[in-house]
């Protein structure tokens, strides 16, 4: 099964998604999508109840509901409920809600966007720039995000080619890189810019996209190259590309005599620098 992972927003609330290639459906989890319809201070718990009610009433859609590993707020991958287009909108009618109908009309909507991406790719760039654009980011900013977003899928696939694996060894190869040109590892990044849930490269500024972008551009660079057959030897190729990156990190603090790696996210570098202009 090929899978694609997404986070996708509802009324600013995060729901994670998974795009199943074979079956050409959206997969979202459970627990995200009561977090949004309801106030319960425990999702989780909501759904552990909701799910045994529905199961003693012999409810066939919480029975065919799945179980797949997503990124959890602490950075781990853990098995998650989810339910496509479908199984959801069964759900959803369990769940009183004012958010109900609205739910169902944007899960309605996600799924034939998605199909109209399969058509035509471009929609994909256009959806992404109208969502960063409503989240409050500039356009510069936008545009070196989705640079970075083209970059670390040629770096995906370029390992997908090498017969590795998504999940563990994806997460390590990206620690390596990070902490060769950052010093810091992708969990260590985080909590310097004071993040659990939220994505790091979305919270990244300008100079720090740039530089991420450059290692691993040049990861994936030097595997073609260098052609590495086993895991030890993907590690090596990840750490050569992050430390071209170093080198130009270096030499930028030399010249600018300011840190690259700070805890400033990219809407807060955004707002400092509107507020100079005033």
């Amino acid at each position: 099964m090929t899978k694609e992972t997404a986070i996708k927003l509802f009324e600013q609330k995060q729901i994670r998604s998974i795009w199943n290639d074979n079956e050409e459906k959206w997969y979202f989890s459970i627990v995200d999508v009561i977090a949004t319809l309801t106030d319960s201070p425990n999702p989780q718990v909501y759904w552990r109840v909701l799910k045994k009610r529905l199961k003693d009433e012999g409810n066939e859609t919480v029975t065919n509901c799945n179980g797949l590993k997503m990124q959890a707020p602490d950075g781990k991958l853990r098995l998650t409920d989810v339910a496509d287009t479908e199984q959801l909108f069964r759900l959803i009618q369990s769940i009183p809600s004012p958010k109900a109908e609205p739910l169902k009309r944007w899960l309605a909507k996600v799924a034939s966007e998605r199909l109209d991406e399969l058509q035509d790719p471009e929609l994909t760039i256009d959806r992404a720039l109208a969502q960063y654009l409503q989240l409050g980011y500039s356009e510069n900013w936008i545009n070196q995000r989705l640079k970075s977003i083209e970059i670390r899928k040629e770096l995906t696939n370029e390992w997908k080619a090498r017969g590795l694996k998504e999940g563990v060894q994806f997460a390590t190869l990206t620690d390596i890189i990070t902490k060769a040109w950052a010093g810091k590892t992708t969990k260590e990044y985080k909590i310097l810019k004071g993040l659990k849930k939220e994505n790091l490269r979305d919270n990244m500024t300008n100079t720090e996209l740039i530089l991420n972008m450059l290692a691993e551009a040049s990861t994936k660079d030097i595997s073609q190259a260098v052609n590495p057959e086993t895991f030890t030897e993907n590690k090596i190729v990840a750490k050569q590309g992050g430390n071209v990156a170093k080198v130009a990190l270096k030499e930028l603090e030399a010249k600018t005599g300011k840190k690259v790696v700070t805890s400033l996210n990219a809407k807060a570098a955004l707002s400092e620098k509107g507020s100079t202009k005033k």
